[in-house]
């Protein structure tokens, strides 16, 4: 049961590395695996027999959800977008109650920590919705690819970080999901593994220290972003070609939205509660 639930959330993080706007980190960290997995990348020989099998049908999940979801996941942003996407943000918020719990579970929170919460709130909603003003787009190719699994590791190792909205924002995204859908091992899959594993590799001993030293700030960093990534989800940006858009949707189309939000905010409640059964 314990291997299936591992499986099950590898195929949730990976709507991390597919969906606009949510963060393969931010999933990981709601699922629970997220600092375990931080210190597996940061030593990979401790443990490292435990915690391979321990990961593996988490990695064996987010191959099969990059690969599965992809493309109806395509067909549905590109039907049914409202809809889905406020069903994730639900997910998302009915996540938020176990981040906010976890957030203080080492130290008790204190004005600082308020102070970051709400700063990185307000930076992180102008800096994400400004970024499509700001930065061009690039051509797909192998050099990009390996570009685009440092971004989608960089969004594991920095929960809130959301690599689909970078990717879109240099013209990357629709690409990569195409190179998902027909499983392109060559030319997609292999230059992300390639770009994700060097940035895993570089960057996760840093993380680890960061949460050993500053677990409290580092979680209401994280809880700012998600808060303003979530809401991003929502509105829509001129500049970029697959924001969400309420161009011919009418009232049926939002009381469905508002039904899927509030399944997915139960999802989210549930979610949390299922992780600490099984933590």
């Amino acid at each position: 049961m314990a291997w299936l639930i591992r499986l099950i959330k590898g195929v949730v993080i990976a709507l991390g590395f597919i969906l606009p706007g949510v963060s393969g980190g931010v999933l990981a960290a709601i699922l629970g695996i997220y600092e375990r997995m931080l210190s597996f990348l940061a030593h990979i020989r401790r443990n490292f027999k435990a915690d391979f099998f321990y990961f593996l049908p988490v990695g064996i999940g987010g191959i099969l959800g990059i690969g599965l979801l992809s493309r109806p996941l395509e067909f549905l942003l590109a039907h049914y977008q409202v809809i889905v996407l406020w069903g994730f943000a639900g997910a998302i918020i009915g996540s938020l109650p176990a981040l906010w719990v976890e957030s203080q579970s080492r130290h008790k929170r204190d004005r600082i920590d308020f102070a970051w919460l709400i700063g990185t709130f307000i930076v992180s909603l102008v800096v994400l919705y400004a970024l499509p003003y700001i930065f061009g787009t690039l051509p797909a190719n192998f050099g990009t690819f390996i570009l685009a699994g440092i971004l989608i590791a960089l969004g594991v190792l920095v929960p809130g970080l959301s690599p689909s909205n970078l990717l879109l924002i240099l013209g990357l995204y629709t690409p990569m999901l195409t190179g998902f859908k027909s499983f392109d091992l060559l030319h997609v899959f292999l230059p992300i593994v390639i770009g994700g594993v060097l940035a895993m590799l570089l960057f996760a001993k840093g993380m680890e220290h960061l949460l050993e030293t500053q677990h409290s700030r580092v979680f209401h960093f994280i809880l700012g972003i998600v808060a303003a990534s979530t809401l991003l989800i929502l509105v829509p940006n001129a500049k970029v070609a697959d924001s969400i858009s309420y161009t011919g949707a009418n009232a049926m189309t939002f009381i469905l939205a508002v039904i899927f939000a509030a399944l997915g905010l139960l999802l989210g409640i549930w979610m949390s509660h299922l992780e600490e059964t099984y933590k």
